[in-house]
């Protein structure tokens, strides 16, 4: 189901643990295997449980307890706001206004471009830069202004 290329990167992070504690890379691993496949189904999520010899369900358990882990199809881009009451304060929650605008989606919801995802997200351990949003759980963007999010969409609606 994973690429030979995707199957040497886990086994790059599988090293870096005792032989016997190879599940230790499970996270790392369902973040390869949605990079490589953009999202992770019921049988990428048993490849990856394969590989590490977990069971499926306890690779399941993981991929549904943190946010960054897509359980369905996504947008080209995943914008996930921070909107925990910290951020919340420093105008997170108008960026999310303005991002729903913008977008003319809400939470959980993708353009009919399928170019933007915007998700809603938890404490990203950046409060004193917010508003803060993600990239495809890879860049991060703080002080998010209106002026800022309306050039970070349109350089993304430019590319690829």
């Amino acid at each position: 189901m994973l690429s030979a290329e995707s199957l040497k990167k886990i086994d790059r992070e599988i090293a870096k643990y005792p032989a016997d504690q190879k599940q230790s890379a499970v996270m790392a691993a369902l973040v390869i295997a949605q990079d490589e496949k953009g999202w992770l189904s019921k049988e990428t999520i048993e490849s990856v449980a394969q590989v590490l010899g977990m069971a499926p369900i306890a690779v399941y358990e993981v991929a549904t307890f943190y946010n960054m882990y897509n359980l369905e199809p996504t947008g080209e881009y995943k914008l996930t706001v921070c909107t925990c009451l910290p951020c919340g304060l420093q105008g997170s929650l108008d960026a999310a206004d303005h991002l729903r605008r913008k977008l003319g989606i809400d939470f959980n919801e993708t353009t009919v471009d399928g170019k933007f995802t915007l998700k809603e997200g938890e404490c990203m351990g950046a409060c004193a830069m917010s508003p803060v949003l993600l990239v495809n759980n890879k860049r991060m963007c703080d002080r998010m202004s209106n002026e800022k999010i309306d050039t970070l969409i349109d350089e993304l609606s430019r590319s690829r």
